[in-house]
Formats: structure tokens, C-alpha cells, sequence
């Protein structure tokens, strides 16, 4: 009876080890997360204060390459007079607007232009650095009429370097809801010239951001 009581308890205790071992092993993965951070402290046992600046020194260069990219961004009112004065504009016939609503707004592209310094190129002229070609369309809904409008903006060799896109509400003559030649109607000249000065501002930007 001794003997199978002591073997018994003997099992008990192998017992209770093993659940000893099997806890240690359930909680050995939570147990991971020591070895990590103690790996911060190995470079804080030679100095706490060092462990710290380690962390923070990655960070200081890239404010230091973000000042330093964001320093050569602006240009000077020279500079960019000297961008726009070397451009010379060509604009493309104009597709999708009526005649009567892209005559205004040619002419005030070539105004706008000039103000900004930027030298316009006929269709012709082999010259021109930059080529605008517009795409519009007008939705009547209402008293309202809608433009909008799409630029592309191409090198020489046809290849698009940007596009501008927007639209413009203004009061309709027309009344019901639709689009095509009626739409067409109901946009005021204002409004033509509102979009070209758009388009000339944002283009000016592109030269300048492009520069930068």
C-alpha cells in the first residue's frame, strides 16, 4: 500500500510539473515581448539618456530633409517671370463649345496670357513650348447652367504634361434640363471669361510648381 501510495504521489508531482512546464510553455510567446524590450535597455545600460537620442535621431534628419526640400520650392517673382516670359502658348481649337460662348473665351485667354507674361504662338508656330487644347460641355438644369470644362497641356511632341479641369455655375436663359447646343444658350460671356482666367492662373502655378 506504501509503495503504491508513494508511487501515487510520485505521479502526482510528475504531474504537477509537467502543468509547471506547460504554463511556462503557454506563457513563453507573452514572453517575447520581454526579450524586446530589453533589448532597448542593453543600449540604456551603457546610459539610459543614449538609448533615447538613438530613438529620436531618425527622426531629426528627415525634418532635416523635409526643411531643406521645402527651402527650394518657392521662387522669387523674378524667377517666375523669367519661367513665364520663356513660354510661348499655343491654344488649340477649342471642342465641344459653341461658337458664340468660345469666342469670349479665347479672347480673354489671350488677355490673361499676356498679363501673366506669357507669350502666345499661332497655330502655325513651330515654336510654342506648351500646346492647351479644351474640352467643354454644358448641362442645363433648371435656372442653372453648368459648364465644364478640361484642359490638356502637351509639349511639342504631344506628349501631356498636365491637366486643369473645373466647372462653372451661372443663371440659365433656358429653362427645362439637358445638354448639347441650347445649353450653350444660357452661358454668359462672364462666365467664358471666368474660366479663362482660371486657366491661365493654373497654368502659370504648373510652370511654377514644375520649376520647383
Amino acid at each position: 500500500m506504501r509503495r503504491s501510495h508513494v508511487t501515487t504521489v510520485s505521479l502526482l508531482v510528475a504531474l504537477a510539473l509537467a502543468a509547471c512546464t506547460n504554463a511556462k510553455d503557454v506563457l513563453e510567446p507573452s514572453a517575447i515581448t520581454p526579450p524586446v524590450a530589453s533589448a532597448q535597455p542593453v543600449p540604456g545600460a551603457q546610459g539610459g539618456t543614449t538609448g533615447t537620442v538613438a530613438a529620436t535621431s531618425p527622426t531629426a534628419p528627415a525634418a532635416t530633409t523635409s526643411t531643406a526640400a521645402t527651402s527650394t520650392t518657392p521662387l522669387t517673382p523674378a524667377q517666375s517671370a523669367a519661367i513665364l516670359s520663356k513660354t510661348r502658348l499655343q491654344i488649340a481649337p477649342i471642342v465641344g463649345a459653341s461658337v458664340e460662348a468660345a469666342t469670349p473665351l479665347t479672347a480673354e485667354l489671350q488677355t490673361r496670357a499676356r498679363q501673366r507674361g506669357i507669350t502666345l504662338a499661332g497655330s502655325t508656330d513651330q515654336t510654342a513650348t506648351h500646346v492647351l487644347k479644351g474640352y467643354f460641355s454644358a448641362i442645363s438644369e433648371g435656372k442653372d447652367t453648368t459648364v465644364i470644362y478640361v484642359w490638356d497641356v502637351y509639349d511639342p511632341s504631344g506628349n501631356r504634361l498636365h491637366r486643369i479641369n473645373g466647372q462653372m455655375k451661372a443663371p440659365s436663359a433656358n429653362s427645362g434640363a439637358g445638354a448639347g447646343a441650347d445649353s450653350w444658350k444660357g452661358v454668359s460671356p462672364a462666365t467664358m471669361q471666368a474660366i479663362a482666367d482660371q486657366t491661365i492662373d493654373q497654368f502659370a502655378a504648373f510652370l511654377g510648381g514644375k520649376a520647383g
